[in-house]
């Protein structure tokens, strides 16, 4: 198998995910069972912010790496890939809360914005009958 290959791969779910977490509830606007999946996603990633735990794919991918004999990273996925195009070298927990602040207004804003559409879906569907 190709370990390398696979890693990669587990870093493209990984991105996904992250994207998923912070914007998923746009699909919920749309589709009503991402208002299942996506709490759960937005709170895992709030969770892994707030407390500095990291995510059990950043682990996967650095085992699948060292199997493809490529070098390891000791620190998490978002400080290895994201931090650099995103933050600044001097990240700490103090932004940290604030990433998880972020993550939280931005789902906040977008279920209240999918709660109102689904309000007036369910008013205009009432008014036809």
């Amino acid at each position: 198998m190709h370990w390398g290959l696979a890693a990669d791969a587990i870093l493209v779910v990984h991105l996904a995910f992250v994207l998923f977490a912070l914007f998923g509830g746009l699909l919920a606007g749309r589709w009503r069972l991402f208002l299942l999946l996506h709490p759960p996603a937005a709170a895992w990633a709030i969770f892994v912010e707030l407390t500095g735990r990291g995510c059990p794919l950043t682990a996967w991918e650095q085992q699948l790496r060292l199997r493809a004999g490529e070098a390891g990273y000791s620190e998490g996925f978002i400080e290895h890939y994201l931090l650099p195009l995103l933050y600044p070298d001097w990240l700490s927990l103090p932004v940290q809360y604030v990433l998880a602040a972020f993550v939280l207004l931005v789902n906040l804003a977008i279920y209240i914005w999918v709660w109102r559409r689904y309000l007036r879906h369910d008013a205009q569907a009432l008014g036809q009958r």
